[in-house]
């Protein structure tokens, strides 16, 4: 069964009207229809793991704290290595488009999350679509 990388910050972590970092409940509760494994991925160093909430979240984060950040394919490389996966074993999502691209580079599927949209619909479709293992 295929593993599930989520983005962190402005995807299952917004920002509310009162500007203040809260899960996206309607994001977790897709995520939960899932029985793939899942895994919270950051550029978040400490200080800013707690500032977000990532400390409470359901799901282990991985983070490299900036060293390098999510366009450097390091950073997907080593978490491929840290978790034992292949990059054929992941499905990711993401609204950065530069890390978007360093996760396919590595040879990841990977899906460009519009954080403005939320369109909650269109992340389902390409999630059905590609979480069966081949």
């Amino acid at each position: 069964m295929k593993t599930l990388l989520v983005d962190a910050v402005n995807t299952t972590i917004i920002k509310n009207e009162a500007g203040e970092f809260v899960k996206f409940q309607e994001l977790f509760d897709l995520l939960e229809t899932y029985p793939n494994r899942k895994i919270i991925v950051t550029n978040a160093n400490d200080e800013q793991v707690k500032e977000f909430g990532l400390d409470n979240v359901p799901y282990p984060v991985f983070t490299m704290k900036h060293n390098p950040d999510k366009p450097d394919p390091l950073f997907f490389k080593t978490l491929l290595a840290q978790y034992e996966l292949q990059a054929s074993e992941v499905v990711y999502f993401e609204h950065n488009p530069a890390a978007v691209e360093s996760a396919k580079s590595v040879g990841m599927c990977a899906y460009y999350y519009n954080k403005d949209l939320k369109d909650l619909v269109a992340l389902k479709v390409f999630l059905d679509e590609n979480l069966v293992s081949n």
